[in-house]
């Protein structure tokens, strides 16, 4: 197995890495980024502290479209290095149930550090598992345990400290290099694979998809179109009714029709035009919050753009965490950050 250590490899462009000095800020209006404008109006840009109390937004009593950027704080540095040593390439952050969030560092070049740490709030950070075989995306299946997409392992594993495999291969075959997963409220759950990190040549699957896995622990490649070139971040609405996977090197995300069953349908472009598209999260009024080279991109439910957040380093995925679910923690680069929002996570 040949695995390169690319920047690369989780679908950022690392050209668009931004000075770690500068301020962060919530730009609700559409930057200049290179890419297609999503037609999403100038209002302006928004940077002030969030309420000592906001009121509980969640989709049932939101009563209309709910700007998540209106009254969002500033965006703050949680870390950049454990224990003397700095961060590498952050990825794959999940609040656990435990009131931890776990986030991984696939630490590039350097396969003897690649972690899974966990965050107790505010600031202490251990390490979950050293080396992790370049444990990228991170979940809680139904059974409690953590699941860990390894980047580097090519496999799915579930546990910590000596993980045990869920999935290594599909119908016979190696897997590219799995990404990022996602659990339904019922059990299933989908990842995807779409081999950042590994020598095409090496590749044993004909294709970089998605995989649903049912409550009965059966796979099956749900995915497999040619066109899907590097499905990367995965993501469910708030009622499981829609599933969201970025596409990093077609600088978009797709969006899915869930049947009760699980299985996909319906393919549709939900945004597109998003450089570095990457990992996703869900607050509880359907807003998606991609990440991108510029910034935490946030939409709509129907798709509209709400603005970006500004992120020192260039993100590469966000999770809500905190007992109100109401902090957006971002992983990007070297740093872990986090902001505050008036609406609470899914």
């Amino acid at each position: 197995m040949a695995w390169v250590l690319l920047a690369a490899a989780c679908g950022d462009d690392s050209s668009a890495e931004r000075d770690s000095g500068s301020d962060a800020a919530v730009d609700t209006g559409a930057e200049d980024t290179g890419a297609e404008d999503t037609g999403a109006e100038d209002t302006g840009t928004r940077d002030s502290a969030l309420p000592d109390a906001p009121a509980d937004v969640g989709v049932a009593d939101a009563g209309g479209p709910v700007n998540p950027l209106e009254g969002a704080g500033a965006v703050e540095l949680v870390a950049e290095m454990h224990e003397g040593r700095m961060f590498r390439f952050l990825e794959g952050p999940h609040w656990r149930p435990d009131g931890t969030l776990v986030f991984s560092d696939l630490s590039f070049g350097d396969a003897a550090n690649t972690t899974i740490f966990s965050l107790t709030p505010p600031s202490s950070i251990s390490v979950l598992r050293r080396p992790s075989e370049g444990a990228n995306g991170n979940a809680t299946g139904p059974d409690g345990d953590l699941y860990s997409c390894l980047q580097g392992g090519r496999r799915v594993v579930r546990g910590t400290g000596s993980a045990i495999d869920v999935f290594a291969r599909f119908e016979g075959d190696r897997f590219n290099a799995p990404n990022d997963l996602v659990f339904r409220s019922d059990g299933t759950w989908y990842f995807t694979d779409p081999g950042f990190g590994v020598d095409m040549s090496d590749q044993d699957l004909s294709f970089r998809g998605v995989f649903r896995v049912t409550p009965a622990g059966e796979i099956n490649a749900e995915y497999t179109d040619a066109d899907s070139r590097r499905p990367n971040g995965v993501e469910l609405s708030v009622d499981e009714a829609t599933l969201y996977v970025a596409d990093t090197e077609r600088q978009m995300v797709r969006a899915f029709e869930v049947a009760a069953d699980g299985t996909l349908s319906g393919e549709r472009a939900f945004a597109t035009g998003i450089g570095g598209a990457d990992g996703m999260a869900v607050d509880a009024a359907d807003n998606l919050y991609v990440t991108s080279s510029s910034g935490v991109q946030v939409f709509a439910p129907d798709g509209t753009r709400w603005g970006t957040i500004e992120v020192p380093r260039a993100p590469a995925n966000c999770a809500f965490g905190d007992d109100d679910r109401r902090t957006l923690y971002i992983t990007a680069r070297e740093g872990l950050y986090r902001v505050r929002l008036p609406v609470r996570g899914r």
